[in-house]
Parts: C-alpha cells; structure tokens; sequence
C-alpha cells in the first residue's frame, strides 16, 4: 500500500521531452522491481514540466531511493543533460 509519494519535477525543453520519456520508460520496471517500497512510477506532463510521481510503502523508502545507484548512477546521469534547470524534489506522506 502506498503510504508516501517521492515528487520530481523536471524543467526539460519540448525537444528533449521524447528523450526524457525513454529514460522513464527504461527504468520504470527496474524501479518497481529493485526498490524497497515502490508501489507505482507514473509520468506526468504539462506545459510548464515534467513530473514523476514515485510511490513508496514508506518515507524512509523514498529517501533511500535517492540514495541508490539505480537512481544516481542511472536516472540522474541519463537525465541531467535534459534539465533547463535543477529538478525540484518532494517527498509527501500519505494522510
């Protein structure tokens, strides 16, 4: 059951949408598969950004997620050259 939410936010061109996509795509299952407390990966897109919405059965899954190769060594290294500017990062809990 997902108890807390993880929240990217990530300010990436029209033109390198498509490629942030494929790196959502790439890593949904590992992500669901891999890490302690995934409950679901969704991705949403406006105008304005792009967000992942991560679910956890936990915080303190969310935050260890950040701490993970899977995300620091593959999400983040894949995706950083996409950004216009620094992703924002939330962590909420399920009331």
């Amino acid at each position: 059951m997902t108890k807390a939410y993880l929240e990217i936010t990530m300010f990436v061109s029209n033109t390198n949408r498509l490629a942030a996509a494929g790196v959502y795509n790439t890593y949904k299952k590992p992500f669901l598969d891999e890490i302690k407390g995934a409950t679901s990966k969704e991705l949403l897109i406006r105008d304005e950004d792009v967000q992942v919405l991560h679910g956890f059965e936990s915080t303190e899954d969310a935050n260890a997620y950040l701490k993970t190769d899977l995300f620091n060594n593959d999400v983040v290294k894949e995706l950083a050259p996409l950004f216009d500017k620094a992703p924002e990062i939330k962590i909420y809990t399920v009331a």
